[in-house]
């Protein structure tokens, strides 16, 4: 039976909340985002991105997460902006919901629970090995919601509420649906160590099954597979093999802790962690063996560890709130507060020219997200744009996405589209031929822009100072030219 927290866990957990973002920051437009906003603004308004909209369009066909954040939007009436921010804090409060969950079911003292709790809200942005995912991103994304929602399959399997379970599958799965097969395949495996071999059959088909599915890999998805080397275990650097081992590692002495303790449920979760992680670490090694199984790569097994870290970090948490911290209020301080601050330094060096909180209503000092506001006020919704096709990696620009921003059309990017190719292969073609066109672009002139507009239909240019003779540039800051191609 599920038991709820009162009106003083949830005041703590929102103050929790409240401190997450404040440590880690929030930038509702960078990285990922630039992927999913565009489909939430679309889903708001169709006559958005009339060109190349494929390269978030595709995600988007696959989750109900724009739609799920458009309807929202729609019935609310929120500014576009505060509705991300409200989902943004919601899902850290349900992903802390959950490691709250997983505290109680491990531990006997509340201290132990909300020590599991406060060190995964202190840890949220920890790279998670060589996957290139963080526990939490400082924005809202489609992981943001089925990161909780695998918590609480783990959480309802534990306890046998297998109806809970399986509606927060079927919420995981409509919202990503690569993610929730790692947490159901965890609960299928919690439940065979408790019972039968059912659940590691159950896994096994659950991964097997879609195989067939995948299409040959050709030259241009290939070429966009190897931009993503976390894709391949054998390309990791080694310490991120440290990454992989030094978790598993841990959780075979906290099983030893449990069994000592008489902790029956942390010992179970351990010991279906170190299975969970070594199955996955084989399948991702099988996977990167021949060149002919690429096609795959886009599966990822070795996300898995994102469930691994955060379990991990509860019971961590937990174990060092009853046996180290105590109720000795300097502890708690002498841990947490440098943990947060050097976490937070992180934050900083990652977005050294934006500010920590990109909050709704406040202006921003970025040259690159000015001029994309710009953009979104002062050009037309047809507008097709080119850009550096390596802008989101440039100093300054901090990662931010144009479509995201600006709201209009964009010829494709090397960073974030050749990741929408990955999962995406009918993408390659035309990826490739829009990326390959623009390779010499900072040697580009005026005639070169021309040589765009002719083949892809482009009409507006964003370049960095000093620009192009022969462009006219109605807008310009320290940084940027928005430029029209005549």
């Amino acid at each position: 039976m599920t038991i709820r927290p009162g009106l003083k866990q949830i005041a703590i957990l929102l103050l929790l909340t409240a401190g997450a973002i404040l440590v880690h920051g929030y930038h509702p437009y960078v990285e990922d985002a630039e992927i999913y906003v565009p489909g939430i603004k679309k889903a708001l308004d169709p006559s958005l991105y009339p060109f190349n909209a494929g390269f978030f369009a595709s995600h988007a066909r696959l989750t109900l997460f724009p739609n799920l954040i458009a309807a929202s939007i729609r019935s609310t009436h929120l500014p576009f902006d505060w509705a991300l921010l409200l989902w943004h804090g919601f899902s850290i409060f349900l992903l802390l919901l959950g490691c709250w969950h997983i505290g109680r079911l491990c531990f006997r003292s509340s201290r132990a629970q909300w020590g599991g709790v406060a060190l995964v809200a202190s840890l949220l942005t920890i790279p998670v090995a060589g996957t290139a995912l963080y526990i939490m991103d400082q924005y809202l994304n489609t992981r943001s919601l089925s990161t909780p929602a695998v918590l609480f399959i783990v959480i309802n399997t534990i306890e046998k509420e297998f109806w809970r379970a399986a509606l927060w599958t079927i919420f995981a799965a409509a919202i990503h649906p690569l993610m929730v097969v790692f947490g159901l395949s965890y609960a299928m495996l919690l439940l065979w160590t408790h019972r039968s071999a059912a659940g590691p059959l159950s896994v096994s088909a659950m991964l097997f099954f879609p195989f067939g599915f995948f299409p040959p890999v050709t030259d241009a998805y290939r070429e966009a597979i190897n931009s993503r080397s976390y894709f391949f275990l054998l390309r990791w650097e080694w310490y991120e093999w440290i990454g992989i081992f030094a978790p598993l590692l841990l959780l075979w002495w906290l099983q030893r802790i449990a069994r000592r303790q008489e902790l029956p449920v942390l010992a179970r979760m351990c010991r279906s962690l170190i299975v969970f992680g070594l199955f996955y670490f084989v399948l991702a090694m099988l996977l990167g063996i021949s060149p002919r199984l690429d096609n795959l790569a886009e599966l990822q097994p070795m996300r898995v560890l994102q469930l691994l870290y955060v379990l991990l970090f509860v019971f961590v948490g937990g174990l060092l709130a009853e046996h180290v911290l105590r109720g000795r209020v300097w502890r708690w301080l002498a841990l947490f507060l440098p943990l947060c601050a050097g976490m937070f330094n992180v934050q900083r060096r990652l977005f050294p020219a934006t500010v920590h909180l990109e909050l709704p209503g406040r202006s921003s000092e970025n040259g690159w997200v000015q001029a994309f506001l710009w953009v979104r006020d002062n050009t037309p919704v047809t507008a097709y744009f080119a850009l550096d096709p390596n802008h989101m990696q440039l100093h300054g620009e901090d990662q931010h996405g144009f479509r995201a921003i600006a709201e209009r059309s964009m010829l494709a990017d090397r960073l974030k589209d050749s990741g929408a190719v990955t999962m995406f292969p009918a993408l390659a073609e035309s990826w490739r031929q829009q990326t390959r066109s623009q390779s010499d672009w900072r040697n580009f002139l005026a005639k070169d822009f021309q040589r765009l507009k002719g083949e892809f239909g482009v009409n507006w240019v964003l370049l960095e100072r000093p620009g192009v003779a022969g462009l006219a540039c109605p807008y310009e800051n320290q940084t940027l030219l928005v430029c029209r191609i005549d």
